[in-house]
C-alpha cells in the first residue's frame, strides 16, 4: 500500500540477492513500507549498467521511498531506511544508489478571462480599463502561465471563434513581471521561513541587549548582526537580481518589525524580558515544534503501541490527580496531611498545568528526536518497529524529570513559608495555599482541649490553613510543628503579622 503523506521523494537502487524467493520477500516488504517499485533488472543491466557484475541470483530494483523530513540529506535518510529493512528481514540487499526527485512547482502568475473590449481614448479609455481591472468584463475563466502562454490558453480552451472575439487576459497577482522561470512553490517556502528566523534571531538580540545588563552587550550586539546579515541575505534571494533593493527592504522592515513587537513587551524599566525568561521560553518553544516533528511522522502502529496508552495516562493522572501532587508535597514540607489543605479545584487545575510544565521540559529528549527524524540523522532512522526499549526509557526519564522539579518546586514554597514565619512576615501563597497569622483562644478549659500537636499557647500567633471539615488546622513557627484543634472548641481571630501579641494585640 503506497502511503499517503510524505514530504520527500527519494529513487533508490537497491540490490537484492538470494534468487527468488528473496527477490519475493523484498517485494512485499516494498509494499509494507509503501515505497512502490518502479522497475526491476538483473545485475548489470538497467540505468546501472555495468556498473555492477552479472549475476543470475541478483536483481537491481528501483524504488521510491517516500518519507518526512527535509529536502538535504533524505537521500541518505532513505538509504538508511531500505538498509535497517533489509537487515530487519534477514534479506542480503545492498543500496547502491539514492538521489531525491527534487518535483518543486513553479510559481506561475494567475490571469483571468477577460471577454473584448473596444479600445477607447480619453476618459473612457481609462474607465473601460479601471473596469477591466475591477473584474467588470470578465467571463467566468482561469488560467496560469506566462503572459503569452495564458492568453493562448484561454483562446484554446474556448469555442473556434473565441480568437477571433477578442479575448483576454487581466493578471490577479504580480508574477506577471518576473522573468521565467519563476520561483519556485517550497523554495520560496523555506526562504520566508529563513527570512522569519533569522529577523527574529536579530530582533531578540537587540531585545536582550536592551534589557539585560550592559555587561552583556558584547555578546548580544554580534548575535544581532549576524541575524540581521542572514536575514538581509535571505531577502536577496527571495527577490532577485533585479529587485536586490526590494529584498533589503523586506528583510530590515521585519526586523523592525519584531524588534518593535520585542521591545514594547519590556517594563517600563526594561526588565520584563529577562535572559532566563527568554531561554526558557526558547526551550519551550523549541520542545513543543520537536514534539510536532516526532508525532507527525507516527504511524497508526505507533500510536496504538505506546503513544495512546502513554496520553491517556498523562491526561489522567494531569487533570484528576497531578492537581494534588504539589500541594501533597507542599503540606508533607510542613509535617501537614495532605487533607489538612482545603484547596479549591481552579487551584487545583492551575497546579496541575504547573506540572505538566514541568513535564514538559522533561520532553528535550524526544523532541531532539524528532528534530533528529526530520533532518535523517542516522541514530534516528526507523527500523522495522518500535523501540519499545527507548519509549519506556524516555517515559521514566519524563516521569523521574518531572518528579524532582515537583518536589523542588514544593520544597522552595516551603522554605519561603518557613522563613516569612519566622520572620513574622506574612507567608507566600501556593497555588490557593494561603497560610494567615492567626490568634487563638480557646473556648472550654485548656486542660479539656483536645488536639494533635504542642501544647497551645493562646498569647502566641499561629499560621491558620483553615478549617478542614471539624478541624481548624495550625502551625507553630516556634516548634515548626502542626497543631490540629477541634474547629467547635477554639475561637480564631485574624492577626497582623507574627510579631504581636495575641494576648495584648500589640507588637
Amino acid at each position: 500500500m503506497a502511503q499517503t503523506r510524505y514530504d520527500q521523494r527519494v529513487r533508490v537502487f537497491v540490490e537484492v540477492r538470494g534468487g527468488v524467493h528473496d527477490w519475493q520477500e523484498a517485494e512485499a516488504r516494498f509494499d509494507r513500507h509503501g515505497w512502490p517499485v518502479r522497475d526491476a533488472y538483473p545485475a548489470g543491466e538497467g540505468p546501472l549498467g555495468a556498473a555492477l557484475e552479472r549475476d543470475p541470483d541478483s536483481r537491481v530494483y528501483e524504488i521510491e521511498v517516500r518519507l518526512f523530513g527535509t529536502a538535504k540529506g533524505s537521500d541518505r535518510g532513505a538509504a538508511d531506511r531500505v538498509r535497517k529493512m533489509l537487515r530487519g528481514a534477514r534479506l542480503e540487499g545492498y543500496v547502491r544508489r539514492a538521489e531525491l526527485l527534487d518535483r518543486d512547482r513553479e510559481l506561475f502568475p494567475h490571469w483571468r478571462i477577460v471577454g473584448a473590449t473596444r479600445r477607447q481614448p480619453g476618459r473612457r479609455g481609462r474607465l473601460t480599463r479601471i473596469a477591466v481591472r475591477l473584474g467588470r468584463h470578465d467571463v467566468g475563466g482561469f488560467v496560469s502561465g506566462g503572459p503569452r502562454q495564458a492568453l493562448r490558453i484561454a483562446r484554446a480552451a474556448s469555442s473556434p471563434d473565441a480568437a477571433a472575439s477578442g479575448l483576454a487576459v487581466r493578471p490577479l497577482d504580480g508574477r506577471w513581471r518576473e522573468p521565467a522561470p519563476y520561483k519556485r512553490e517550497d523554495q520560496l517556502q523555506r526562504r520566508v521561513l529563513r527570512l522569519v528566523l533569522w529577523a527574529l534571531l536579530s530582533a531578540g538580540a537587540v531585545t536582550l541587549a536592551t534589557a539585560a545588563p550592559a555587561v552583556t552587550w558584547w555578546f548580544w550586539t554580534p548575535v544581532a548582526l549576524l541575524g540581521a546579515v542572514g536575514a538581509v541575505r535571505t531577502g536577496l534571494e527571495l527577490s532577485g537580481e533585479r529587485r536586490r533593493a526590494e529584498g533589503v527592504v523586506l528583510a530590515l522592515l521585519c526586523v523592525l518589525i519584531f524588534i518593535a513587537f520585542g521591545t514594547g513587551l519590556l517594563d517600563r524599566d526594561g526588565t520584563a524580558w529577562t535572559p532566563r525568561r527568554t531561554l526558557m521560553t526558547a526551550v519551550v518553544v523549541a520542545v513543543i515544534a520537536g514534539l510536532w516533528l516526532l508525532v507527525r511522522q507516527w504511524t497508526w502502529g505507533e500510536w496504538v503501541a505506546w503513544a495512546v496508552p502513554v496520553l491517556v495516562t498523562l491526561a489522567v493522572s494531569a487533570f484528576v490527580a497531578a492537581g494534588s501532587v504539589l500541594h501533597a508535597l507542599y503540606a508533607e514540607g510542613l509535617s501537614l496531611a495532605p487533607d489538612d489543605l482545603d484547596v479549591p479545584p481552579v487551584w487545583q487545575a492551575l497546579a496541575a498545568v504547573k506540572l505538566l510544565v514541568m513535564l514538559s521540559l522533561v520532553m528535550i529528549v524526544p523532541a531532539w528526536w524528532g528534530f533528529a527524524k526530520h533532518r535523517h540523522h542516522w541514530y534516528a532512522t526507523p527500523g522495522d518497529g518500535t523501540n519499545v526499549v527507548l519509549n519506556v526509557c524516555l517515559f521514566l526519564a519524563m516521569l523521574a524529570g518531572a518528579g524532582i522539579q515537583a518536589m523542588g518546586s514544593a520544597e522552595t514554597a516551603v522554605d519561603r513559608t518557613v522563613a516569612a514565619a519566622a520572620r513574622g512576615d506574612e507567608p507566600p501563597a501556593y497555588f490557593g495555599v494561603a497560610p494567615e497569622w492567626t490568634c487563638v483562644r480557646p473556648v472550654v478549659p485548656a486542660d479539656d482541649l483536645p488536639g494533635e500537636g504542642p501544647r497551645l499557647r493562646p498569647a502566641a500567633p499561629y499560621l491558620s490553613f483553615g478549617v478542614s471539615g471539624e478541624t481548624a488546622v495550625l502551625w507553630d513557627p516556634a516548634t515548626r510543628e502542626p497543631v490540629k484543634l477541634p474547629a467547635n472548641q477554639v475561637w480564631l481571630r485574624p492577626a497582623a503579622s507574627g510579631k504581636v501579641s495575641c494576648a495584648t494585640g500589640r507588637h
